[in-house]
Parts: C-alpha cells; structure tokens; sequence
C-alpha cells in the first residue's frame, strides 16, 4: 500500500510522462554529457537509474553500458520510457516500478546507481541513499544529479516555496552540504562534484506540472517582492523564468 506522499507524486507525475519526455530541460543538458563521461569505463556494467521519470538518463546510460534498470514510482512513466527505449532501439533497458525508499533488488546488484532531477521528491532521503548503498557491488558508484538550494536562508526558503506551490509533490532542493553529510552518513564518500546552472522558462516550467492558475498568480507575486538579492541569484527574468542551482556529485 502507497503512503500519501508516494500516491502524490504519482498524482502529480503520471498524466504528465508525455510533457517530461518532451521537456528540453530534461532531455538535454550539461549534466548528460558529463555522464556520458563519468560513464565511459563501464561498458560491462548493470546500472540502475532511480526515479527515472521519462528515462532521459537512462537513455544516455543504455548507450555506454550493459544492463538498465529504469526504477520509477510511477508505472504511466515506465510506459511512456518502455515506448521511447523501443523506438529508440535500446533492447538493454528494462523498466521496474517503486519507491526509492524500498529498493525491490537483491544485495549488491548493480555496478552503478544514478539519479536526475528526482531526489528532491522523496520523502527520506536518508533511507533511499541506504537503499543505494546496498544495492551498489563492492567498489561499485553512485551518480545523483539534482537541483539544489544555495543554503543561505533567504534564498532558500524562496526556492522551496516557489517549488512546493508549482509542484505539492516537492520536498526539499538540499543544499551541497546537506547532500555531503548524507551521503557520508549512508557509508558512500564522494570522490567528484560538479556544479551547473539551469535556466528554467517559465511558461513551460508551468505548463508541465498543468500549475493552477491561483497558484502561478502566487509564484509570480513572490518574484515580484522578492529582494533584489533574491532576483539577482536566481536571475529572475520580467516573464517569470528563472535560474537554479543544480549539483552533479559520484560517491563509492
């Protein structure tokens, strides 16, 4: 049975698999060439992409190494990834349906563990990143890239406001030194770290999680009395778009 918070997110998520799979923020980006990368010496390796939503990492992923497991919570996702990985010809992926705090695969499975644009939804990060960790081979590697909050009060609570009235489903964006001490308190140390901007346009940022009107009156009231410090970090733009913080760590 699905606690609240896991039948949220599949609400918020599985009538919009269509718009994430055809979302440019999501399909593209400086972070999936980096994986690539950071993927290069695996070609022998079963990977597991935790909270895959419309599969763009495990896409990437299907192309440098053996095995995928595209892992998500919603199975309106997993369709609409099994349809894209067939015409895309990706016959190494394969889908599997659940949360990220209960991991349904067998002690030291994969070689590889990544994550996008997902950990900000789960309810206990803490227990997803244990999940992690078990799951992972001896010597094997976890690959998370996500939004995060720059940590300064102001500027945080105005992100996970703007981020909770688009999406009920959000939890928390976490600070680089609040994913440090979690993934070191899970037994993982992380051995590389990057950091990137993404530019978000609003209307479309909007538009993919269908935001109540009332709702995008009120974002848009907060970025209009937001401090000037507030506007210039997020390079808060006169249509609404704007600029995060996002975190692109690998941890053995």
């Amino acid at each position: 049975m699905k606690n609240s918070h896991e039948a949220l997110v599949e609400s918020q998520f599985g009538d919009r698999a269509q718009a994430y799979l055809s979302s440019s923020v999501h399909a593209q980006g400086t972070d999936l060439q980096r994986l690539t990368e950071w993927l290069s010496d695996d070609a022998q390796a079963s990977l597991l992409d935790v909270g895959c939503g419309a599969g763009h990492a495990s896409f990437i992923a299907a192309g440098q190494v053996a095995q995928v497991t595209a892992y998500d919570l919603s199975e309106k996702m997993l369709q609409v990834v099994r349809e894209a990985a067939k015409e895309r010809g990706l016959t190494n992926l394969h889908t599997a349906h659940g949360p990220a705090e209960a991991l349904p695969f067998t002690d030291a499975s994969f070689d590889v563990v990544i994550s996008r644009y997902s950990a900000h939804h789960w309810h206990d990060v803490g227990l997803a990143l244990r999940e992690i960790k078990r799951v992972l081979k001896p010597g094997g590697k976890f690959i998370l890239m996500d939004i995060v909050s720059p940590g300064q009060p102001a500027l945080d609570v105005w992100l996970q406001t703007v981020e909770m009235l688009r999406d009920p489903s959000h939890v928390r964006d976490y600070s680089q030194g609040e994913w440090l001490k979690m993934v070191n308190e899970s037994g993982l140390i992380v051995d590389r770290l990057a950091v990137d901007r993404l530019d978000l346009e609003f209307t479309s940022w909007i538009e993919r999680m269908q935001t109540p009107e009332t709702l995008v009156g009120a974002i848009r009231l907060l970025q209009e009395k937001a401090s000037e410090s507030v506007k210039r970090h997020y390079a808060v733009q006169p249509d609404g778009s704007f600029s995060t913080d996002t975190l692109m760590f690998q941890a053995r």
